[in-house]
């Protein structure tokens, strides 16, 4: 369970946010809130907000047992096994009102191109989507939802609530290919991550490792 927590909290903490359209930024003209003094004041409704967020895709069965997948715009760790996500309006929300589960996957470089194109299209419109990229999927064992293989990183979740608009789900299990591994934890130089940078528009890799949590800033504990 620790390996999952620690696994989940690293890449979520890469961010990534899809499939959305931004107004180019402009000049705040509203009374609403105090400005702060010295820097430009954006209001609440700035593309960067909290940005860089996961690129995650979320995979359900339909009805009919059809497998289906879109692109999350904000997802994020709730707990020690739980993920939080907002969601509008989609296919995929009326087949979590069904399931009761789904996966959640992370885009890495290599299905960056495929992801972008499941943010563009609905899955009322394209029902074979998944398998027009030339991607595959598998049951997952562990709850009602397909796995789909080109992603190196699954979560299988559980719904553990749904409420206007707000998903929380249960990890049940994470599973990922062993070459992206390294002394049997999840390795971000081998997945390889992509980012959204919402200010930009456009898509960046996870750079290089800066520093060790909980390690840094032990030199001003030893100044005390």
């Amino acid at each position: 369970m620790r390996k999952i927590t620690l696994a989940l909290t690293a890449i979520l903490a890469a961010g990534c946010v899809f499939n959305t359209t931004y107004e180019e930024e402009t000049s705040v003209t509203d009374d609403s809130y105090m400005r702060v003094e010295g820097r430009k004041n954006f209001g609440s409704s700035h593309a960067l907000m909290t940005t860089p967020q996961p690129c995650v895709v979320i995979a359900t069965w339909d009805r009919e047992h059809h497998p289906n997948v879109m692109v999350a715009a904000w997802a994020g760790q709730l707990g020690a096994t739980e993920v939080i996500i907002s969601l509008s309006q989609h296919k995929t929300t009326e087949n979590l009102e069904a399931s009761k589960a789904f996966t959640l996957s992370f885009v890495d470089r290599n299905t960056l191109v495929q992801s972008d194109y499941f943010g563009l299209v609905s899955g009322k419109l394209v029902a074979d989507k998944i398998a027009r990229v030339g991607f595959t999927v598998t049951s997952s064992p562990n709850v009602n939802a397909p796995i789909i293989n080109e992603y190196p990183l699954t979560l299988e979740c559980k719904v553990r609530s749904f409420k206007d608009g707000i998903l929380i789900g249960e990890v049940v299990n994470m599973s990922a290919e062993e070459r992206i591994l390294t002394g049997g934890k999840v390795d971000l130089d081998k997945l390889q991550p992509v980012v959204f940078d919402a200010s930009a528009n456009v898509y960046r890799a996870v750079g290089e490792a800066v520093g060790h949590a909980w390690q840094e800033g032990k030199v001003y504990l030893d100044n005390q």
